[in-house]
């Protein structure tokens, strides 16, 4: 989930500084550059970084819910893997693939 959000924050700050033109500006909307979006997302960041001396019962409950999350992928990651070992654990010994044969003793 951690991952999935960075991606996001990260493509969102690319699509503000690639220079896109779709015709008209709207006076009602100031434009932001690049710049302005890193010091707001740093801003931002800094003040998450916060929330825990703010609500420390979010930290408590975010730090369960990633240990629940652990456990869980822990368990799905064996599952998956025993999974796969019975499947492709055994090689297939009656299956015979094509070969060079072995190059015969000149007489």
């Amino acid at each position: 989930m951690g991952f999935l959000l960075k991606t996001a924050f990260w493509f969102s700050l690319v699509l503000l500084v690639l220079p896109f033109d779709f015709g008209g500006k709207s006076d009602d909307q100031p434009s932001v550059g690049a710049f302005q979006t890193f010091f707001a997302a740093r801003e931002a960041l800094g003040d998450i970084g916060g929330l825990c001396e703010r609500k420390p019962e979010v930290c408590e409950i975010g730090k369960s819910a990633m240990h629940t999350v652990g456990i869980r992928a822990r368990e799905a990651a064996r599952i998956a893997y025993e999974l796969l070992d019975s499947q492709l654990g055994q090689p297939d010994t009656a299956a015979t693939t094509a070969s060079i044969p072995a190059a015969q003793p000149a007489n």
